[in-house]
């Protein structure tokens, strides 16, 4: 396998620059697909333990753990632009329950993956700061995946 160069990266505009712009509203533009060389099976996980939005109805912050795991197809989300998409929910009202799902349908709209398991456990510091809310959902899809043969 020849590795990566610079044509099979040239439309990458965020790894690699030094001028990051960051935004503080949910904007799924920033996510960046690259392609998956390998075709065996193999579990992506992606933690961020520092996830913020905001609660609808008082506007106060609520915290959070995201885990994201995914087997990929034919496309990854480079993790740059997957870290500051997260960034960008920073301002965004929205219930844990519903933001969860939106991540979710942003990554299999980008990367159509086999498997993708996301969810997140939230702190809900707003109002109740001892509260854990753990959020999941899982996609399963293309098994016939599992049978490929390159």
């Amino acid at each position: 396998m020849a590795g990566r160069n610079e044509d099979t990266l040239d439309h990458l505009s965020l790894l690699g620059n030094q001028n990051t712009k960051y935004k503080f509203e949910y904007d799924p533009d920033i996510l960046e697909p690259i392609d998956n060389l390998h075709t065996r099976d193999y579990f992506v996980k992606f933690n961020c333990p520092e996830f913020t939005s905001l609660c609808p109805q008082t506007g106060q912050p609520d915290f959070a753990t995201m885990y994201i795991s995914f087997i990929p197809d034919k496309k990854l989300v480079e993790s740059k632009s997957l870290k500051l998409y997260l960034f960008s929910f920073r301002n965004h009202g929205d219930f844990h329950e519903d933001v969860v799902n939106i991540i979710m349908n942003d990554l299999i709209k980008l990367m159509e993956p086999a498997i993708l398991k996301y969810g997140g456990n939230s702190h809900r510091a707003a109002a109740f700061p001892s509260t854990l809310i753990r959020i999941t959902a899982n996609l399963e899809q293309n098994t016939k995946k599992w049978h490929r043969t390159g």
